[in-house]
C-alpha cells in the first residue's frame, strides 16, 4: 500500500508541476461546457423565409404578417418572381419560400379552400423536418383566425366543435434544451479528461526512457497501474463536481436524484474509460499515435451514446452495437438523476453493465501490460 502512496504522490507531482496541463485538465473542459451548452441546440430559430406574393391583397398580406410575428422566422424582403426566390435558395439566402398564388383571397372566399406553395431547403432533413412543422401551425392558426373573422362565413353552418389538448410536459416543463444537453456535455467532458489523459499518461513515460526504469524495480505491475490510474480517477470526478456547480448555477439545471447515486456510478464508469485508456498505451509507442487512437474510440462512443441524437432513431444494428458503449449508459444515467430525481434501484441495470464493462477492460489491460525485470 504504502508503494502504491509513493506512485500515486509521484504522479499528482508530474502533474502540477506541468503548468501546460493544468489549464488543460481544469479550465479547458469547463469554457467547453459553457461553449458547447450554448451552442448544441436542437431549436430551430431565425429561419430566412422568402415571400412571392402574387395576389398582393389584405388576406394574403394577413398571411405574411403571421409568420413576421413569429419568432422563429426572420422575413427577407418580398420577391417579384418565383425563379428570383428559388436562385436566392440556391445561393442559401432563404430558406423557406412562400408562394401564395393569384386569387388567393378570392378562392377562400368562394371555395373555403385555397392551395399555398412552400418550398423548404432540406439538405438538413431534421431541420427542414421541424421547419415545416412550425410552418403548419402558422398556416392553421392564420385559418382559424380567418374562420372566425371573415364576413362570408355562412351563419347556418354549425360551427366545428374543435378538441383542446394540454400537454403536460415532465422533467423539463420550459422546454429548455439547456436542461436536457449540459448533463450529456458533462458526461463528454469527463469521458475525454479521463480517456485521454490516461491514455497517453504511460506512453509519454515510453518516450521519456523513465518506464524502463520503472519496470526493472520490485514495484508489482498491479501496484504501478493503480498508481497510474489513480490520480486520474480523481481528477475525473473534480471536474464531474465543478461541471456540477456550473449546471446548477449557471444553466439552472435541476438536480432531483441524489448525488451519492451519481458518485458511485461516476468511480464506476471511470474505471471503465481509465483501462480504456491504459489499454491503448499498452499497444503504442508515441504519444501521438495514443492520441489518434483514444479520439477514433471518443468519436465512437459519443456519436453512439444518445448525446446528440436518439438512439431509437438509428438503425437496428446500430442500436445494438450501442449496448457495447459505455458512455451510452453514463448519458442515461447522469440524465436521469439529475432530471428524473432516479435512485440506486432505477439505474441498477446501466450500473451492472458498467461494472461488468470495467471488470472486462481493466482485466484485459492488465493482462496485456508488460513488465520486464
Amino acid at each position: 500500500m504504502k508503494t502504491v502512496f509513493y506512485i500515486v504522490r509521484k504522479e499528482f507531482k508530474q502533474i502540477f508541476r506541468n503548468r501546460g496541463m493544468l489549464p488543460i485538465i481544469f479550465v479547458m473542459p469547463m469554457i467547453q461546457l459553457l461553449v458547447l451548452s450554448n451552442a448544441a441546440t436542437y431549436e430551430i430559430k431565425n429561419i430566412t423565409l422568402g415571400v412571392v406574393d402574387h395576389d398582393r391583397t389584405s388576406t394574403s398580406r394577413a398571411l405574411v404578417n403571421h409568420f413576421a410575428a413569429s419568432s422563429y422566422f426572420k422575413l427577407q424582403p418580398h420577391f417579384e418572381a418565383t425563379n428570383a426566390a428559388q436562385t436566392a435558395m440556391q445561393e442559401g439566402n432563404v430558406s423557406v419560400v412562400l408562394e401564395i398564388p393569384r386569387n388567393f383571397e378570392r378562392a377562400i372566399g368562394k371555395e373555403q379552400q385555397a392551395a399555398l406553395g412552400v418550398t423548404i431547403d432540406a439538405i438538413d432533413g431534421a431541420a427542414a423536418g421541424v421547419e415545416q412543422v412550425y410552418i403548419t401551425q402558422i398556416i392553421q392558426r392564420f385559418d382559424r383566425d380567418l374562420q372566425r373573422n371573415t364576413p362570408w362565413k355562412l351563419s347556418t353552418l354549425k360551427p366545428v366543435e374543435t378538441i383542446e389538448t394540454i400537454p403536460l410536459f415532465w422533467y423539463n416543463e420550459t422546454l429548455n434544451y439547456k436542461t436536457f444537453m449540459v448533463p450529456g456535455i458533462l458526461v463528454l467532458l469527463v469521458t475525454m479528461i479521463g480517456l485521454f489523459l490516461s491514455g497517453m499518461n504511460i506512453v509519454r513515460e515510453k518516450e521519456l526512457g523513465t518506464l524502463e526504469q520503472i519496470n526493472v524495480t520490485p514495484i508489482k505491475k498491479s501496484q504501478f497501474i493503480v498508481g497510474k490510474l489513480f490520480p486520474f480517477w480523481i481528477l475525473g470526478l473534480v471536474v464531474l463536481s465543478i461541471g456540477l456547480i456550473i449546471a446548477r448555477w449557471v444553466f439552472q439545471v435541476p438536480i432531483l436524484g441524489s448525488l451519492l447515486t451519481l458518485y458511485l456510478f461516476t468511480t464506476i464508469y471511470l474505471l471503465v474509460v481509465l483501462g480504456i485508456g491504459l489499454l491503448i498505451s499498452n499497444f503504442t509507442e508515441t504519444q501521438q499515435q495514443a492520441m489518434f487512437i483514444a479520439w477514433f474510440f471518443a468519436v465512437v462512443f459519443i456519436l453512439m451514446s444518445g448525446l446528440f441524437t436518439p438512439i431509437e432513431s438509428m438503425p437496428q444494428w446500430a442500436q445494438y452495437l450501442t449496448y457495447l458503449n459505455p458512455v451510452k449508459y453514463f448519458v442515461e444515467v447522469m440524465r436521469m438523476v439529475l432530471l428524473k430525481g432516479a435512485s440506486m434501484v432505477d439505474i441498477l441495470p446501466q450500473l451492472g453493465k458498467t461494472f461488468a464493462y470495467a471488470v472486462v477492460v481493466n482485466g484485459l489491460a492488465t493482462w496485456s501490460y508488460r513488465k520486464t525485470q
